[in-house]
C-alpha cells in the first residue's frame, strides 16, 4: 500500500483512497474485514488516528461499515443501489448548482435520460407504479395545492415511471436526473406552468404507459421537454426585461 508522506495533510485521504480502489477491484470483497488499526497504521507508517480519519472517510460513502465487539472490527460492506439514491442525488444538486450549465442544456439531459425508460416503462410498469402516478395526478388536480407540493408531486410522478422500468441501474442512474434535476427547473418554472396543462401531459404518459405504448410515452416526455423549455425561455425573457 503506498502513499505519498509528502503530502501529509491528505494522508487519511490518501489512505481512503487506497483502500476504496482495493474494493472497487475487487481485491477487497464484500463483507472481508480489513486489517486492524494499529496493522493499517503499520502498514502506511501514519499514526492510529490518520487511519481512523481515513476509515470514516469510507463509512461515511458506505464502503465499509464497524462492528464492535470480539469478532467486530472494520468490513467491507455491500451497497444496495437503495443506499446509493441519495449520493447520487446530491451529487447531482452540486454539480448543477456549482458549474454553469445551462437551463436548456440541464432540461435536455434530463429528458433526453427519462427518454430512455419510456419502453421499458411501458413493458414493465407494475400496477403499483400506475397507481403511484395516478395518484399523483389526482393529487396535481387538487385546489388549494400549494406550489412545493406540486412540484413534490411533480417529482415523484416521474420517479414512479422511472422506477416502472424495472431496472435498477436505471433507477439509480436517472436518481440525481428526476429528482435533483427536476426540482431544479421547477424553481424556474412554477411561477408561469399551466397546472392544466402539466396535469394533461401527466395524462397522456400515465395512459401511453399503461398500454404499454412505449412510443406513446416517449412523445409525451418529449411535449412535456418542449413545455418547459417555452416556459423556461419566457420566464428567462421577463427577466431580462426587467433590468
Amino acid at each position: 500500500m503506498k502513499i505519498d508522506p509528502k503530502n501529509p495533510a491528505n494522508l487519511s485521504a490518501q489512505i481512503a483512497t487506497e483502500i476504496r480502489d482495493k474494493i472497487i477491484a475487487g481485491r477487497l470483497i464484500v463483507d472481508e474485514r480489513l486489517p486492524s488499526e494499529a496493522e493499517l497504521a503499520d502498514q502506511f507508517n501514519v499514526s492510529r488516528p490518520t487511519v481512523r480519519e481515513a476509515l470514516k472517510r469510507l463509512a461515511a460513502q458506505s464502503l465499509i461499515r464497524t462492528q464492535r465487539g470480539a469478532s467486530g472490527g472494520a468490513f467491507v460492506n455491500r451497497i444496495s443501489f437503495q443506499e446509493a439514491y441519495a449520493q447520487q442525488i446530491t451529487t447531482s444538486t452540486l454539480l448543477l448548482s456549482m458549474n454553469d450549465v445551462s437551463f436548456e442544456t440541464a432540461c435536455e439531459a434530463r429528458f433526453a435520460l427519462e427518454r430512455s425508460c419510456a419502453t421499458l416503462s411501458a413493458k414493465r410498469r407494475s400496477a403499483d407504479h400506475l397507481a403511484a402516478m395516478r395518484a399523483e395526478i389526482h393529487r396535481q388536480s387538487q385546489p388549494g395545492l400549494t406550489d412545493e407540493a406540486f412540484c413534490a408531486s411533480d417529482v415523484a410522478f416521474h420517479r414512479a415511471l422511472v422506477d416502472g422500468a424495472d431496472n435498477p441501474v436505471l433507477s439509480y442512474q436517472l436518481a440525481g436526473a428526476v429528482e435533483a434535476m427536476q426540482p431544479l427547473m421547477n424553481m424556474i418554472t412554477f411561477s408561469a406552468r399551466d397546472r392544466e396543462r402539466i396535469i394533461a401531459l401527466h395524462e397522456h404518459i400515465a395512459d401511453a404507459t399503461e398500454a404499454q405504448d412505449g412510443a406513446a410515452v416517449f412523445d409525451g416526455l418529449t411535449a412535456l421537454e418542449v413545455e418547459t423549455q417555452t416556459l423556461a425561455a419566457g420566464v428567462f425573457a421577463q427577466r431580462a426585461a426587467q433590468h
